[in-house]
């Protein structure tokens, strides 16, 4: 499965993609949202999930969690919040967006592995 990593991040992109290669995943990175419809448009949307922080330069994770659900080609990729945004009211409105989970940072390992196997 390909699943993209979006966070400003390179450290935490790196943190999550070294939990996941384990796994077989082919891990795409984006530092923004915007790059996240870039490398949805240069994999043919063939994309398993999409793991994202929520904030990020330009369009942040929120924003582009927005865009995806409403985007008829994307709208079934599952997104999953992984940010250092914890407020129970955060995480309900990336829920309602169509988040269809939420990691707070920071985590440990076996918290992002448990996370994933879970969410994905």
């Amino acid at each position: 499965m390909k699943v993209i990593i979006a966070d400003d991040s390179k450290v935490m992109r790196n943190i999550i993609q070294n939990a996941m290669r384990p796994m077989g995943t082919e891990i795409i990175q984006a530092g923004s949202g915007q790059e996240v419809f870039e490398q949805l448009e240069n994999h043919d949307g063939k994309i398993g999930a999409i793991f994202m922080d929520w904030n990020m330069p330009g369009m942040t994770g929120l924003d582009c969690l927005k865009l995806l659900k409403k985007n008829e080609k994307y709208k079934d990729i599952p997104v999953l919040m992984i940010s250092t945004e914890s407020e129970d009211d955060k995480v309900s409105i990336a829920k309602k967006a169509g988040a269809k989970g939420y990691l707070t940072k920071p985590f440990t390992n076996e918290e992002l592995i448990k996370f994933i196997n879970s969410s994905i």
